[in-house]
């Protein structure tokens, strides 16, 4: 049984034939569904130029999001620190934090957040991208700016997000929070949080390893219907194992309809074996034993799929199991 938080991760699908303000709404209304439902955050991902994708900025979902649900944590997951000055990024999460007391997180990554190269390019104003001692800096100058910057009273949470060894260790020796990313990266998953343990030095951020792990997650009454959710994003995996990320994200059944290499349904099979799928005691089972391989603090879940009423009842499903085990 699982026994700690749950939170969620929101990647804003754009679904093929409707437009990305539907996005927008749908975002909006699963903020507020997970709100009731009691998970504990909610994070937001950058993302640019990508027609599966909204390029929503986090920050900005962020800020709606708060003013319009009461509990849940909310904050990024992450904001690309190459793509920003660290100034910036602090200035924005402190005023959040400042408007919304302890519900406001700040998860910095390092990837690009798109597929794209002139994308990335213009990110950075046409630099090349950030080398491992540039991100370190980033990271370590908008830490201090969070710090220095006039006192509103509250901070947000910094979070490091790792896919790799030396992302974790970074996490470690800066003495922050690690989320995981074990949907992206699951092969790195134990090897990375054993390096962010020994690595760790108590900061002012925590005083000891703190870990959450984000599994991607899907969750329907039977297993066959989860496995028809999670059709869209396998045919997103597939471009990408590509080196494509033009793919508009499909419905169900034109997912049910693509036509798979043998390649890559062996690549896909390979993620699924990190996947928590199939009914709510499958998925919950599945979880409890990610939380007890990886010590994990908490689990994040990520749910693609194409409808916002499937995603919903997927977390729903997961959060009544739970709380009916429990009595």
């Amino acid at each position: 049984m699982i026994d700690l938080p749950l939170s969620a991760l929101e990647v804003a699908m754009v679904e093929a034939g409707k437009p990305a303000t539907e996005t927008l709404r749908d975002s909006a209304e699963f903020a507020q569904e997970l709100d009731r439902l009691g998970y504990h955050r909610l994070w937001y991902a950058e993302h640019h130029h990508s027609p599966a994708i909204g390029p929503f900025p986090p920050v900005v979902l962020t800020a709606h999001t708060a003013a319009t649900t009461s509990a849940i944590r909310l904050g990024s997951g992450g904001v690309m620190a190459p793509n920003h000055a660290p100034i910036t990024v602090a200035e924005q999460f402190s005023t959040l934090a400042a408007l919304h007391p302890d519900r406001i997180d700040l998860g910095i990554g390092r990837g690009p957040g798109t597929f794209d190269e002139g994308t990335a390019r213009a990110l950075r104003r046409g630099a090349d991208p950030a080398t491992d001692d540039e991100y370190r800096a980033d990271v370590a100058a908008t830490l201090d700016y969070l710090l220095s910057e006039v006192d509103l009273g509250h901070l947000p949470e910094p979070w490091l997000l790792a896919s790799s060894t030396a992302g974790a260790a970074l996490a470690g020796s800066l003495g922050l929070p690690i989320a995981f990313a074990h949907h992206i990266r699951p092969d790195n998953t134990l090897e990375g949080l054993e390096r962010y343990r020994k690595e760790f030095t108590p900061s002012r951020w925590s005083e000891r390893p703190r870990v959450l792990v984000c599994v991607e997650t899907f969750c329907a009454e039977t297993e066959e219907a989860a496995v028809r959710l999670s059709g869209p994003m396998d045919v997103i995996k597939a471009g990408l194992l590509q080196g494509r990320g033009d793919n508009a994200f499909p419905t169900p059944e034109t997912a049910a309809r693509h036509e798979f290499t043998d390649q890559e349904r062996g690549a896909l099979a390979a993620f699924r074996a990190h996947q928590a799928l199939g009914t709510p005691e499958t998925v919950v089972r599945q979880l409890g034993q990610l939380a007890e391989a990886t010590g994990a603090d908490e689990l994040m879940l990520v749910t693609p799929v194409y409808l916002l009423r499937d995603r919903v009842r997927s977390f729903r499903l997961i959060r009544d199991h739970i709380d009916q085990a429990k009595g």
